[in-house]
């Protein structure tokens, strides 16, 4: 990574819910991770969290996307089942935070990547 590239790791808050279902470290496979990020909007979410969270897990809202609450819902789902992302449930909402532990262990370097990656311009 290189100095100006810092992925943001806050501590975890007391009291949080369970996570939703997610595969475990063990269980984390590449071509499923590659496969996820290969959307380009789920690769700019996993990037904003990695290098712009304020708290310790977001909001679809946080994010500021348009675009349905349908299609945000899909693309979040698939960065969890993927193992990217860890969703608890709050009341009526969702929040999210890259796995940044578990992908450290099990993929080296590949958050270091999607933190460098710079978006096309829209």
């Amino acid at each position: 990574m290189s100095a100006t590239t810092t992925v943001k790791v806050l501590p975890e808050p007391p009291g949080l819910p369970e996570p939703l279902p997610e595969p475990a470290v063990d269980d984390l496979r590449l071509e499923t991770v590659l496969g996820a990020l290969s959307d380009p909007l789920r690769l700019t979410i996993v990037r904003k969290l990695l290098l712009e969270s304020e708290d310790f897990d977001h909001t679809c809202g946080w994010f500021g996307l348009d675009r349905p609450k349908s299609s945000l819902t899909h693309h979040f789902k698939a960065l969890r089942e993927a193992g990217i992302t860890r969703q608890r449930q709050y009341g009526l909402e969702r929040r999210s935070h890259v796995r940044v532990a578990d992908l450290d262990a099990r993929f080296p370097g590949l958050l270091a990547l999607v933190a460098a990656w710079t978006p096309a311009e829209a």
